[in-house]
């Protein structure tokens, strides 16, 4: 099947299981269909799907996500020992695990097609990846706590786990409180990691987007805390705007 098969598909089936969508109607455009596909990802709640339905989701992911282009870290250069700085989209990313910015649910973001990490994260992983962490919080019986760390499949994306964690929301100024659980977040995932035999880590940039996280002082508790706590983890940090990268180039002593 094509892509434009395979997508077509997956809306159709993905628009049965609602019956509230039942007046849906697939557009035309490519680009509109794929939203349309994403945004009923998000929407769709952590239960099984059939064989069929995963097999073409599967399938679907893995060659959108080939088509954006996979980096593997073997191909990064370090900026110190065991380090990297990777500006890119942290789901093309190949590495041992990539570190997801999650909120306490744990399930993923349910605002269709919103820009958020867990968003991207979850829609390019798979509806498995909801249901897999759905799991976790079942057995767990309440919301994950701030600074914590959970390790899960990762499904159809390049890397091999996913680690979330839930940063802290800063509302005024940032606290001691705040300092000390983001740096948790950090020593967590890169323990859960170890614990696991993994290897490589990505980090993005845990609270600094919807939980208000000043991005310079979280730069250097992220850089403080992994010099302190990496071991033989190789770690990337992962960053998407500008602003990060000249920070982290800043901490990481690029410009000397």
């Amino acid at each position: 099947m094509t892509q434009n098969d395979l997508r077509i598909y997956l809306i159709s089936r993905l628009i049965s299981e609602e019956p509230e969508y039942s007046d849906i109607a697939i557009p035309d455009s490519e680009l509109e269909q794929k939203r349309l596909l994403r945004a009923l990802m998000n929407l769709r709640p952590p239960r099984a799907a059939d064989a069929e339905f995963l097999s073409a989701q599967d399938e679907y992911l893995r060659r959108e996500i080939a088509s954006k282009g996979i980096t593997d870290l073997s191909t990064l250069d370090c900026v110190e020992d065991g380090v990297y700085l990777w500006r890119g989209d942290i789901t093309t990313l190949r590495c041992g695990a990539i570190v997801n910015a999650a909120n306490s649910g744990l399930t993923g973001c349910y605002v269709p097609c919103h820009g958020c990490i867990d968003n991207a994260i979850h829609t390019y992983a798979g509806v498995e990846l909801r249901l897999e962490c759905a799991e976790l919080m079942k057995k767990q019986g309440h919301p994950e706590p701030t600074g914590r760390a959970k390790l899960t499949r990762a499904y159809n994306l390049p890397c091999q786990y996913v680690l979330h964690t839930v940063g802290p929301i800063v509302r005024g100024p940032v606290t001691d409180s705040d300092r000390e659980l983001l740096a948790s977040c950090y020593r967590s995932c890169l323990k859960l990691a170890q614990q696991n035999g993994i290897k490589s880590v990505a980090f993005c940039c845990i609270s600094t987007g919807e939980f208000h996280f000043p991005n310079d002082l979280a730069a250097m508790i992220a850089v403080e805390t992994v010099r302190k706590y990496r071991r033989d983890t190789e770690v990337i940090f992962n960053v998407f705007k500008n602003t990060d990268l000249e920070l982290y180039r800043e901490l990481l002593g690029q410009y000397k």
